[in-house]
């Protein structure tokens, strides 16, 4: 499937990545774009051999400026832009239910909606100049779409300083306060280079275990502790059904890598 606004390919070792390819708009998140993302990452989660998705921009400093500003003073029935903002939730939910584990690599600033794109990855690695931000107080908007994911992942004081001054922060407090996993030095070669080496050591564990390691992380997240222990122990007694578990631990035994048959 060939795309308009962004960049799709899968590795041999199983790694597809998702370049968003707008840089004349900063990548702003369009419709069009929307669709096109959510297009790509229901194509890598159907597809077989890909086993982790990568997001990331051809920009050369920017991952995204977030949403299209121009679609929220045009002349559209209120209820048509209420319709349209559906595509953000269906994205963060599709992220959270890929069954595979997702990185984002954010190569250069991530602002606005952008951010709730960043903090429904799995793994947020970031180059040392990237900025984070939601700045959409600056110019008369909320960042309500994302406000639920960035409460899941900062602690609530930030939170509130984020979202109440609009301010930008580095790509080092961004991991400081959990925003980032980890931050990284040197040229744009060298961060694809490390995120490369990341998403491959992902793309080696077993897939059925970490399609049943996804779905539970996700599910279980606004559980009550005690359902979720139940669902958990489920998830457990399940793993134990699998060809995968039973070869991970021969190998673990015999000292050699396992082979995962993915079943």
């Amino acid at each position: 499937m060939s795309y308009a606004t962004l960049r799709y390919e899968v590795s041999p070792a199983g790694v597809a990545t998702i370049a968003l390819d707008q840089p004349e708009t900063r990548n702003a998140l369009s419709d069009e774009l929307l669709d096109e993302l959510i297009a790509a990452l229901g194509q890598a989660k159907q597809d077989p051999d890909t086993r982790v998705v990568v997001i990331t921009s051809t920009h050369d400093r920017v991952f995204s400026a977030g949403a299209d500003l121009s679609g929220f003073a045009a002349a559209t029935p209120p209820v048509h832009k209420h319709f349209g903002t559906e595509r953000f939730p269906r994205l963060f939910r599709l992220l959270g239910e890929l069954g595979k584990p997702s990185i984002c690599a954010a190569n250069g600033h991530v602002l606005a909606g952008a951010l709730g794109i960043a903090l429904a990855c799995d793994l947020v690695l970031a180059r040392e100049t990237a900025r984070f931000g939601t700045p959409e107080i600056n110019v008369g908007v909320f960042p309500f779409m994302i406000m639920a994911l960035i409460y899941r992942n900062v602690s609530r004081k930030k939170t509130n300083e984020l979202l109440l001054l609009g301010e930008q922060i580095s790509a080092r407090e961004a991991h400081e306060i959990g925003i980032v996993n980890r931050v990284l030095a040197g040229e744009r070669a060298d961060f694809e280079r490390a995120v490369a080496e990341l998403a491959e050591k992902l793309a080696g564990k077993s897939p059925v275990m970490m399609k049943l390691g996804k779905d539970a992380m996700f599910r279980q997240q606004d559980m009550a502790f005690a359902d979720a222990l139940d669902f958990l122990r489920a998830q457990l007694t399940l793993a134990f059904t699998t060809e995968d578990i039973q070869e991970g631990v021969e190998a673990f035994f015999a000292k050699r890598a396992p082979e995962w048959r993915g079943r």
